[in-house]
């Protein structure tokens, strides 16, 4: 893989730190400056809706530049945005930090896809995405337990701190690394022709797609820890070695997706969600002995990452003159999704739902996904095969 790869790698861990470490920090962040922890909450919400709305629209007005400059910039802004963090006098302009770093993020993950894309031949595109995304995967895995000790031990500005030298660090990296590319059919695109893009359907399904698979996962996902202490009775000590075994899984979930898309995308597409709608059943009965929740953990965890890669390779081919806008409305699909899950098993809790009965939103969810996927790849066969017909 080209090194300029694993810059952007090491730019993607920077900035899932700085998105997954917040959750660590919360009571330390409450006690503070003086907040509840649901407002300081709100810092983990704010985050999301500045990746799914910040993120596009800066994409837009940065459309005339390459995505080196794009990538560099907004690696600056976010860079900043971890400084005006870490010695934010209160709880508001944390809050304004935190969305200028989310909309950062947004823009960084749709230029980054595009340079990815082109700096390999299609056939190795899966290898590329997938080692690409697992900058953020291991931010999940490593940085959210690395920040919070380091909050812990030495105050929550210090992660803050942190965060923003990786981010620098990743900054000279990419200055380095990054060649100057642009996507083909962008510089002349207007903005009306990249909003036109988006109306094909491999484009719009794939990001139904995305949405429907992240309401099942964060609808577990959020109350995964209650669930594991409740339901499976695994003691408050042992819980962070489940969450790192589905850690792991993660990591191993974007390798295989990798490899997947090269193979054949929407078979191991779809393969994977029908998998996953029947492991989130397993977990029905799984989650009940320690040693098989351990093992449904683990492959659910496998599934719920590997779907990522075919999906935005699928986005970013089918959107030819409007790929960086397409891009970074992905992660918008990813965050409504996220935020859609977690409400939905807010309110279930809310409505007397037991934990145990939680993974059946991800049942549900999954088989939408899949059949969503299903429809959008038996269109995209009628299209090749009305095209072939009319040669």
């Amino acid at each position: 893989m080209p090194f300029a790869i694993y810059a952007l790698a090491i730019a993607a861990f920077a900035i899932g730190s700085a998105e997954f470490v917040i959750s660590g920090l919360l009571p330390l962040l409450a006690g503070d400056l003086s907040v509840s922890i649901p407002v300081a909450g709100l810092l983990v919400t704010a985050y999301a809706a500045g990746v799914a709305i910040g993120g596009p629209l800066l994409t837009i007005l940065t459309s005339r530049y390459s995505q080196r400059t794009v990538l560099i910039g907004v690696m600056a802004l976010f860079t900043v945005a971890q400084v005006l963090c870490a010695i934010a006098p209160d709880y508001g302009l944390l809050l304004v930090a935190r969305l200028l770093s989310s909309i950062a993020h947004g823009a960084f993950f749709g230029a980054g896809n595009i340079v990815v894309a082109n700096l390999v031949p299609p056939e190795r595109r899966g290898r590329a995405f997938s080692l690409f995304i697992s900058g953020i995967t291991i931010a999940n895995l490593l940085g959210l337990p690395g920040g919070s000790a380091i909050g812990l031990n030495f105050g929550w500005r210090t992660t803050f701190l942190t965060v923003a030298l990786l981010g620098a660090i990743a900054t000279v990296v990419l200055i380095l690394r990054i060649p100057n590319t642009r996507a083909p059919g962008e510089r002349s695109a207007t903005l009306l022709a990249q909003a036109r893009e988006l109306r094909h359907q491999k484009v719009w399904l794939s990001y139904l797609t995305i949405t429907f698979v992240m309401v099942g996962t964060l609808a577990f996902g959020t109350y995964q820890v209650p669930i594991m202490e409740e339901v499976t009775g695994i003691a408050p000590g042992i819980v962070p070695i489940y969450l790192l075994i589905g850690g792991l899984g993660s990591v191993l979930g974007i390798y295989l997706g990798g490899r997947g898309t090269d193979w054949k995308p929407m078979p191991t597409l779809i393969t994977v969600l029908l998998l996953q709608a029947l492991f989130f059943f397993t977990m029905l009965f799984a989650m009940h002995d320690q040693v098989w929740m351990t093992v449904n953990l683990l492959i659910t965890s496998i599934l719920g990452f590997a779907f990522s890669t075919p999906l935005q390779a699928r986005v970013i081919t089918a959107a030819q003159a409007a790929p960086n806008l397409a891009s970074s409305l992905i992660s918008t699909a990813f965050n409504i999704g996220i935020a859609a899950g977690a409400a939905t098993g807010a309110a279930l809790i809310a409505a007397g739902v037991s934990y145990a009965d939680i993974p059946i939103v991800g049942v549900i969810s999954s088989l939408l996904a899949a059949g969503t996927a299903t429809i959008s790849w038996l269109l995209e066969r009628s299209e090749q095969a009305s095209a072939t017909t009319q040669a």
